[in-house]
C-alpha cells in the first residue's frame, strides 16, 4: 500500500499545532491543515506490511490494540497517496460513520499497532483520517442517508458518540428513530465533556444537522427516568437503546473533601462549553479559574483538558497529580511488546501550554492526597499530600505505600476531581430491573448487546464502562445490528 518505498524515502511528520503561546489565548481548535501535498506523502510510508495490525480493534492487555472500528486503513493511505481522495473518503465512511470526531479525540490506538511502529515511527493515521473527512464535507461528498421505512420505532437514550453511532445505523437501515438527551444540546460528551480547543463544537452540531436531515429526531432537556419514565420508551417503542454513558463521577474521600471550591472535572468543563457557547462566557456562569491557584487530581485526557481550560482562564497556577508512576520515556518491549498500545510518556496538548505558561510540566507523580485545609470561609486552601511508591503492604497487598517524610502542602483556590467514572447512574437501570456486570455498568454481552430486559440493548460507556470514543462509536453501530436483527429477523449492518 502506498509508495512501495516510501517507508523509506520519508520521516513521520507529525501534526501541525498552533503555538501554545498563541493558542491559550482563545478557545479555537489547536491543529493547523496540513499541505495536501506532505498529506500525500504521510500516506505513501504505509506499507506492504502483508497483516495490517493497525485495523485489529482488539484487546491486548487490557488496552485497545488496533482500530476499534476496523477502519481500512491500508486501502484508504493508498488512495490518499494515489489523489484519489473522493475513493479514499469512501472507504473511510464504509467502518467509521463520524471521522470527524475520531480524527480529532481518538488516541490513535491504530498508530499503537502500525506495522511500522515496531522499529521505526508508526504511519500518521490520525491526521490522514482528519484530512479526508476534511475534504469530503469541503467537496460536499458527505451525504444524508436515508431508506425505505420499515414501520419500526427506535428509542435512543444518549446522544454521546455511541447514541449517535446507533442512531445513524438504525436510521439508514429504514426504522424511525427518536434519540432522547437530557442536555440542551445534543452530542453528549462531544459537547460538553471535551472542550472546544479539541473538537469545535461547530462541527458536532455540522453532524447533528446532517443526522436531523436524513430523519433522526432529537428530544432534548428531556432526562429518562425523570422527566418521562423508561418504561414508557419500552412500551411505546418496538426497542430502546440505553446510550446513556458512565456518568458517576469517582470522588475523593478524604477529610475536607466538603470543602468550597472542589468540583468534579466534568462539571467544570461542561459549564465552560455551555457559558461559552451561550455567551463567549459573558453570562459568567462557569467555574472560573481566573487568578486561581488550581490543582487536578488524576491524569488522562479529562486531566489534561482542566489544565488547559484553566490556563485559558487565566490561573495563577496549575498542578496535576497522579498516583501511579511516570510513564517510560520509551515502549518497554519485554512488559509491553508491540502490538500493545505503547505505554509511554506523552507530553499532550495541555502539558504543553502549562510547560510554555510556567517553564515546567504540571504533573506530579506518585503523589496521594491526604487531606484537605479550607479558610475561615469554609473555602478550599490547602492541599496536603504524600509521595508513594507501589509495594506489597504487611497483608500482602499490592498497592501505594506512603513514603516517611514526604510529606507536602500545596497553595490551592481549587480543586478539579479527574478521577474516572464508577459506571452508569442508577435512575434507568433501577427502574427497569436490568441486571448489572461486576462493575455495575449494565449487563449486555459484547456484540450482542441485548439486556436482560426484553426489547432493551445498551451501548458504549454504560455497558462496558469508561471508554475511547472510537469504542463508543463501534458499540452504538454493533448495537444498532442487533436491534435491525431483532426487529426484522436479519441486518444489513455489517460490524
Amino acid at each position: 500500500m502506498g509508495k512501495a518505498t516510501g517507508f523509506l524515502e520519508y520521516e513521520r511528520i507529525d501534526p501541525k499545532k498552533r503555538p501554545p503561546e498563541e493558542r491559550i489565548g482563545d478557545w479555537n481548535e489547536i491543529r493547523i491543515e496540513r499541505d495536501p501535498e506532505v498529506i500525500k506523502t504521510q500516506a505513501a510510508r504505509c506499507m506492504n506490511c502483508g497483516i495490517p495490525f493497525c485495523h485489529g480493534g482488539v484487546l491486548l492487555n487490557g488496552m485497545a490494540a488496533g482500530c476499534p472500528v476496523h477502519n481500512l486503513i491500508p486501502e484508504w493511505n493508498d488512495l490518499v497517496y494515489r489523489g484519489q481522495w473522493k475513493e479514499a473518503y469512501k472507504r473511510l465512511i464504509r467502518t467509521n460513520p463520524f471521522p470527524e470526531f475520531t480524527g480529532r479525540v481518538c488516541p490513535a490506538p491504530c498508530e499503537g499497532s502500525c506495522t511500522e511502529g515496531y522499529n521505526m515511527e508508526s504511519v500518521t493515521i490520525h491526521e490522514i483520517e482528519y484530512e479526508i473527512i476534511e475534504r469530503a464535507f469541503a467537496e460536499g461528498w458527505v451525504e444524508t442517508k436515508k431508506s425505505r421505512p420499515t414501520g419500526k420505532k427506535v428509542a435512543v437514550v444518549g446522544s454521546g458518540p455511541s447514541g449517535l453511532s446507533a442512531a445513524y445505523y438504525l436510521n439508514h437501515v429504514g426504522h424511525e428513530v427518536t434519540v432522547y438527551e437530557r442536555n440542551d444540546r445534543p452530542g453528549g460528551l462531544l459537547m460538553y465533556g471535551i472542550p472546544n480547543i479539541k473538537i469545535d463544537k461547530g462541527i458536532v452540531e455540522r453532524r447533528i444537522n446532517l443526522l436531523k436531515e436524513s430523519g433522526i429526531k432529537f428530544v432534548l432537556n428531556t432526562e429518562v427516568g425523570r422527566d418521562i419514565s423508561a418504561q414508557e420508551l419500552v412500551d411505546g417503542y418496538h426497542a430502546v437503546v440505553l446510550c446513556g454513558g458512565a456518568t458517576k463521577a469517582r470522588g475523593l474521600n478524604v477529610p475536607g473533601s466538603d470543602l468550597k471550591g472542589i468540583y468534579y472535572a466534568v462539571d467544570f468543563l461542561k459549564a465552560n462549553t455551555k457559558s461559552l457557547l451561550d455567551s463567549k462566557h459573558q453570562d459568567g456562569n462557569y467555574i472560573s479559574a481566573k487568578d486561581k491557584n488550581v490543582i487536578i487530581i488524576g491524569g488522562g485526557d479529562t486531566g489534561t483538558d482542566c489544565v488547559a481550560t484553566a490556563l485559558r482562564h487565566g490561573c495563577r497556577s496549575v498542578h496535576q497529580f497522579e498516583i501511579m508512576p511516570e510513564p517510560p520515556r520509551e515502549r518497554e518491549q519485554k512488559s509491553n511488546p508491540w502490538p500493545e498500545w505503547p505505554k509511554k510518556l506523552k507530553v499532550d496538548y495541555g502539558q504543553q501550554e502549562a510547560i510554555a505558561f510556567a517553564g515546567e510540566d504540571p504533573r506530579n507523580y506518585l503523589i496521594n492526597t491526604t487531606k484537605i485545609v479550607g479558610n475561615d470561609r469554609g473555602e478550599v486552601a490547602e492541599v496536603h499530600t504524600v509521595e508513594v511508591t507501589w509495594a506489597r503492604d504487611a497483608q500482602g497487598r499490592f498497592g501505594p505505600q506512603p513514603v516517611p517524610g514526604s510529606e507536602k502542602v500545596w497553595k490551592a483556590d481549587l480543586i478539579l476531581l479527574a478521577m474516572g467514572f464508577l459506571g452508569p447512574e442508577d435512575t434507568i437501570p433501577n427502574e427497569l430491573g436490568l441486571e448489572r456486570d461486576p462493575r455495575s455498568n449494565i449487563k449486555a454481552e459484547f456484540e450482542e448487546h441485548q439486556t436482560s430486559a426484553d426489547k432493551v440493548f445498551a451501548a458504549g460507556d454504560m455497558r462496558r464502562g469508561q471508554s475511547l470514543v472510537v469504542w463508543a462509536i463501534q458499540e452504538g453501530k454493533l448495537a444498532a445490528r442487533e436491534v435491525d436483527r431483532f426487529l426484522m429477523g436479519k441486518t444489513s449492518i455489517r460490524s
